[in-house]
């Protein structure tokens, strides 16, 4: 067994579970850390997006009362009802848009130097956000309506980009679109569920080929650790919000994107471009 792979795998687990649900782009922060620890292969690649099964499965324990009321009442109780079907909507836009444009998208921005420049961009849109006037007209998540569910997909869309961040779209539309931020941080961790579970579910099936036996305590120690990072950071996340806004957010991701860029012009790391 390959010590080596096993602490890269660690390490890139612990990367997904603590950035997954944060507004910093958890699929920038896998391409940064996989190219410093020469992982970017099409393997590890692979391995970076079905890892992040680990974290979903995080957001389904924490919320485990919720999800069985709610796969338990579909067809019986309004609410349930409500929640799948919106959480359906948001979810078919980056889907479809996912399938058209993502072999384009990983070919020209999967790569440090994009990602930098989206973690720059994003942090303003999220600055621009926090400081605008906030009016609060949906607090629950209950209380969403079909026509929320598609903002928040045509918001989480930007995802695709990487970099940009799959809760930071999420939650900041949300704000935008008049939702809490309690809300908005909720749906965003709920529509985490069907949308990484889709794309997991994908990855492994177009992948197979790269599938062995040998990478199985590589998958498990990426798991685990995803897995408990994430439900450590959610835990502290909804605490976090209670009392505070994204700003903290957007300064770290200007501050590491400027890292990034500059540690690429003077050349002190070898990040890969294109």
């Amino acid at each position: 067994m390959d010590v080596m792979l096993l602490l890269k795998a660690l390490i890139l687990g612990v990367v997904e579970g603590l950035t997954e649900f944060l507004p910093i782009s958890s699929t920038g922060h896998l391409i940064l850390a996989g190219d410093l620890l020469g992982f970017n292969t099409e393997r590890g690649k692979l391995f970076e997006i079905v890892i992040q099964s680990g974290a979903i499965l995080a957001v389904v324990w924490e919320y485990r009362e919720r999800f069985t009321r709610v796969v338990c009442g579909l067809g019986r109780d309004r609410l349930a009802n409500r929640l799948a079907l919106n959480l359906a909507i948001a979810f078919v836009p980056l889907a479809v848009t996912g399938l058209l444009f993502k072999k384009v998208i990983e070919a020209h921005l999967f790569q440090p130097v994009p990602v930098a420049i989206a973690f720059i961009v994003g942090a303003f849109v999220i600055l621009w956000a926090e400081r605008r006037e906030h009016t609060i007209r949906v607090h629950s998540v209950d209380d969403m309506t079909p026509l929320d569910a598609v903002k928040l997909g045509l918001a989480q869309m930007m995802a695709l980009i990487p970099g940009t961040s799959r809760s930071g779209a999420t939650i900041i539309g949300g704000l935008f679109f008049g939702l809490s931020r309690k809300a908005a941080t909720e749906f965003s961790f709920f529509l985490a569920v069907p949308t990484l579970f889709a794309a997991t579910f994908y990855s492994l099936y177009k992948e197979r080929a790269l599938l062995s036996f040998d990478d199985i305590g590589m998958w498990v120690v990426g798991f685990v650790s995803a897995f408990v990072s994430a439900f450590l950071c959610v835990r502290w996340l909804l605490r976090f919000i209670s009392s505070h806004d994204f700003t903290p957010f957007a300064w770290y991701r200007i501050a590491f994107g400027v890292v990034v860029l500059a540690t690429w012009q003077l050349d002190l790391v070898g990040w890969t471009h294109g």
